[in-house]
This record gives C-alpha cells, structure tokens and sequence, in this order.
C-alpha cells in the first residue's frame, strides 16, 4: 500500500508527542502522573496546598467522631480510678442539724429518742476504712478499667490509620485514574484524526474512522466516571478529616516512594510487644481477675472507724449553765461481718471467676488471630510489593505496543482493532500500576496497624 506524505507526517507528530506528555515521576501533587500519563495540568490545582498523609490523619484524630468517642471513654475511665482511689483515703465531712421536740415535761420530750426539747449537733467526721479488701479491689480493678479503655482508644486510634491510608490513597488513585483516562481519551481523539486523514487519501474503509469515533465515545464515558469516582473518592475523605464540608483540595502523591518492608520474624516480635488489640485482650483478663478480689471481699469482714469533734448538746454553746465543756470528741470504730444472704456472694464471685475464665480465651484466641492477620498481611505487602515492579514493566511495554502499532497501521500493516486493543490494553495496564501502588500502601498500613508500629 502506497503511503502518503500526509500520512508520515501524523505518524512523525504521535511519535513525538507521548514523549512531551510524560513528566518524570516524583513526589508531588497527586495531579501529576507516570509515565505515558498526561501531564499535571490535566487536574487544576487546589488554592490550598497539598494535604499530606500526617497532615490527615492529624485531623482525622481531631474530627473522627469514633476516635473522640473512645478517647472520652478512655478519659472517663482515669476519672473513675481517680475516684476508687479516694475511697480508700480517710474523708473529712462536716454536719450541723438541730432538733426541736416537743416537751411533756419530762428532760427528753414527747419523743424519747432525743435528750431534751432542743438537740444541737454540729461536728466534724474524719471516717476511714481500716480493712476493705473489697474496695481495694475495686481500686484495681478501676485502674485495669482504664488500662482496657486505653487499649480501645489505641485500637480505634489505629483502625482510624488504616481507615484513613486507604481512602487517602484511593483519592490518589482516583486522580491517576482520571489523568490516564483523560490521556486515553486524547490518543482516541488522535487515533480519529489519523484515520479521517487516511480515509480521506482512500488509503483506509470508512468502516475504520466508525471504529475509531466509538473509541473516542467510549473513552468519553470513561473520562466521565473516573471524574465521578474522583469526586466521591475525595468527599468520602473529607467527611473523615474535616470538620466542614469541603470538595475542593488536593492530596499529595507519593505511591512510587516505596516504603520498605519489615522482615516477618521482626514483625511477630514487634506485633507480640505491641499489638493494640492483644493489650486490650491481656488488659480485659487483667480487669476479670482483680474482680474476682471485689466479689471475694463480700463474703470478708471489713473495718472502718470514724471520729467526730464538734457540738452535740441542748445549748450551742462551748459550755453549759453548770459549767460543763460541751465541745469534745468522740470516736468509734466498726466490724461489718457478712452472715448470710442466701448464697448470693458466692454466686458473684463463681461468676468472677467465669469471666475470667472467658477473658483468657479471649486473648489465647486474640494471640492466635495476631499471629495468623501478620502472616497474612506479610504475605499479602510482599506479594503488592513484588508486582508493582511488574506492572511498571508492563505499563512500559503497553506504551511501546501502541506506538508501535500505531507505526504499523500508518503503514497498512495492522487493522484498526489491533490499534483499539492496544489502546485498551494501555489503559488497563496504567489502571492497573496505579492499584498495585494502592494495593502495596492499604497492605502495608494493615500490617503497621495490627503490630502496633504506625
């Protein structure tokens, strides 16, 4: 087939132009792209700038309504220790009543109980418990209360990471998949042109530009749902981040700064040392045995004394008409002897002992878990981190198939559906390096989150 000079001068400028719109990869602002991916004008710029991945997740911690929650309950549990504590410490109380009684004329009155007509008190207490091993235990128990509170705080404040990293690097995602559907878009409108030129030299059927102009509609609608997962990609973060409502700021992309990959052994050590959901499960066992201490102190004896310095007489006064001091000191000292009560005590602490037994299920399970969930999101972060390599690879040879078949249908070597698969084909191939950026960061953040290392 004859070729015209029209015909090499389109090919001349689509072998020149891939190589003015691939920037070279850098971290930047998620608008700017890999290569064979449109330049970083294809997303305007944000007035703002960039958000980074800490910068996040600092809001996200002052915004998340769950984290705050956890965090309350974590500070409400410190409040209680605080309050267990006190009431194990002698407590100062001050009282003051007086009481009238009808007088019969009789010394005490109509009511008996009382000494007299008129009865004033107003004194000091000073009470204290002498033995309680029943409040101590709630003491320590209040105190592992707030240790399992504290677990759950760093567990919401971790799962809140991984919530984060995801929908952080999906936005990103989201961005890169719209830049390269653009960029598919404008190699369609190319391929169009190209074949209206060779139809009009009769060098190609009508047949071809028909083929070509459904290319150009269907990447049309591919430009147009990538737009649409952008948008909902960056609402869904900003819901989570800020405190307003906002749909207009930019991340910055740094997918291709590969973090390194901790060896497994490192990681088991790691996650055995610190993982926040195996704290909550020892904390949870911890809190069980010591109310195992509360129930047992109510079938104990406890001791408490109380002193009391003040007035309780028929005159406030220091003294009485006769002379005699009226302002003194009393004090007492009390045995609570628990007899019976129908086996209600030893029902409570078989109970404790119960729950205790549970909570250490729970953690041999929680142990377990750990164990398996590290393996398994090793395994999955190498696995993402070994295939970016590959989909880089593939995504550089998916850009050199299309212009090489490019080259060949200019040349009447290849039909037009050799030209559209390799279209296809590149557009799948920069889809799929941008997953398995996404893919290796999600992972990653995973396995940080489980073994407590984030």
């Amino acid at each position: 087939m004859t070729v015209s000079t029209s015909s090499l001068l389109v090919a001349g400028l689509l072998l020149a132009a891939p190589a003015a719109a691939q920037p070279t990869p850098a971290p930047t602002v998620v608008m700017a792209s890999v290569t064979a991916q449109p330049p970083a004008t294809a997303q305007p710029a944000a007035a703002d700038a960039p958000l980074t991945l800490q910068a996040a997740l600092e809001q996200a911690r002052a915004n998340s309504q769950q984290f705050r929650a956890a965090q309350l309950a974590s500070d409400l549990a410190a409040e209680d220790k605080k309050q267990a504590r006190a009431a194990l410490l002698p407590s100062l109380n001050g009282f003051s009543q007086f009481i009238y009684t009808q007088p019969n004329g009789t010394p005490s009155g109509v009511w008996v109980p009382n000494d007299g007509p008129r009865v004033y008190a107003t004194y000091l207490n000073v009470h204290g418990d002498v033995f309680s091993l029943q409040k101590w235990s709630e003491y320590r128990g209040a105190a592992a209360a707030e240790a399992v509170a504290r677990a759950r705080a760093d567990v919401a404040g971790r799962g809140l990471v991984a919530t984060i990293v995801q929908n952080y690097y999906g936005l990103v995602a989201a961005q890169r998949k719209l830049a390269s559907a653009q960029q598919s878009l404008r190699e369609a409108q190319q391929f169009l042109d190209i074949t209206e030129k060779q139809e009009n030299g009769g060098e190609v059927a009508h047949s071809d530009v028909i083929k070509a102009q459904i290319q150009v509609a269907q990447r049309t609608r591919d430009a147009q749902e990538a737009e649409l997962a952008l948008l909902k990609g960056r609402l869904g973060l900003s819901v989570l981040i800020f405190p307003d409502f906002r749909d207009t700021f930019s991340v910055v992309d740094d997918l291709q700064a590969m973090t390194p990959l901790l060896p497994l052994t490192d990681l088991k050590a790691t996650a055995a040392a610190n993982s926040p959901d195996l704290r909550v499960a020892e904390a949870s066992v911890q809190q069980e045995t010591i109310a195992v201490g509360v129930a047992r102190g109510g079938v104990l004896p406890s001791v408490s004394f109380d002193y009391f310095y003040g007035i309780n007489a028929n005159e406030f006064a220091t003294y009485d008409p006769e002379g005699h001091r009226l302002l003194g000191s009393v004090a007492q000292v009390q045995l609570n002897l628990p007899l019976w009560n129908w086996g209600a005590a030893q029902s409570k602490l078989k109970q404790a002992q119960l729950r205790v037994q549970a909570a250490r299920n729970d953690l041999t399970a929680a142990q377990r878990q750990l164990q398996a969930n590290v393996n398994t999101f090793h395994r999955e972060a190498e696995v993402a981190r070994d295939q970016v390599a590959s989909l880089r690879q593939s995504l550089d040879l998916s850009t050199e198939s299309l212009r090489l078949t490019l080259l060949r249908y200019q040349a009447g070597e290849v039909s037009v559906l050799e030209v559209v698969d390799a279209q296809t084909t590149l557009s799948q191939a920069r889809n799929a390096y941008d997953d398995g950026l996404v893919r290796y960061r999600v992972a990653l953040a995973a396995l940080q989150t489980i073994t407590g290392i984030l």
